[in-house]
């Protein structure tokens, strides 16, 4: 969909003493988007933070606030979410069994909405939503913990996701074990929205870091 696969930082992987200065450090560095990682500690083994830490962030950048939300439930979060300044936000097809829903009141609340699938979750599950969807989220680890090892079967996962979404203006993101050699391979097959933590926030230079994986997809 993008002329060019953009970069989404998560900042889950930043220095959480100095996070505003971390978001406005990414921003100067260039970074196409911002990635919010929100975990429960119920649907996922850890806990993060909530809308307040994204209400807090939103005047420090103007890049897309792309929320992730691996939670369960979502539904009471997220009007949180959208009025702390998300553009975007994401769902798991497995938190639960009101998808269409989920995705149709993200809409309403006037910001993108997006759908993840686990590793294990077929792409085929997210074939009765697609209309309601401005990005598919293709998990390439199992989420819960960042600098996990990247599941290679996703390369596939992501050119069927791909096939699946032929003709339409969706964008196909993918998070998990994104680095220079990692990225060459998804977007190779389709994906044009990369999360990367630790191979950006876990360099000493931000802007180094995020021209490497440019140059990785350029090869």
């Amino acid at each position: 969909m993008a002329e060019r696969a953009l970069i989404a930082p998560s900042i889950l992987a930043a220095d959480f003493t100095r996070l505003g200065e971390e978001v406005r450090a990414i921003d100067a560095a260039g970074a196409d988007w911002i990635h919010l990682d929100i975990m429960d500690s119920h649907f996922v083994p850890n806990l993060s933070f909530g809308p307040e830490v994204a209400r807090a962030l939103r005047p420090l950048s103007k890049k897309l606030f792309d929320v992730h939300l691996m939670i369960q439930p979502y539904e009471p979060y997220l009007e949180a979410f959208a009025r702390a300044g998300a553009d975007l936000i994401t769902i798991h097809a497995e938190a639960g069994p009101h998808l269409q829903c989920g995705l149709q009141t993200i809409r309403a609340l006037g910001k993108r909405a997006g759908v993840a699938l686990n590793p294990a979750t077929p792409v085929g599950a997210i074939e009765p939503v697609l209309d309601e969807v401005d990005l598919v989220l293709v998990m390439s680890v199992n989420p819960g913990f960042g600098g996990q090892r990247f599941v290679e079967a996703s390369v596939d996962k992501i050119r069927r996701a791909r096939t699946l979404l032929a003709g339409r203006a969706v964008h196909l993101e993918v998070d998990g074990g994104i680095n220079p050699e990692t990225a060459a391979k998804v977007v190779a097959a389709g994906a044009d929205v990369l999360v990367a933590g630790s191979a950006i926030f876990g360099q000493p230079d931000y802007a180094e870091a995020i021209a490497r994986l440019r140059l990785a997809l350029a090869c």
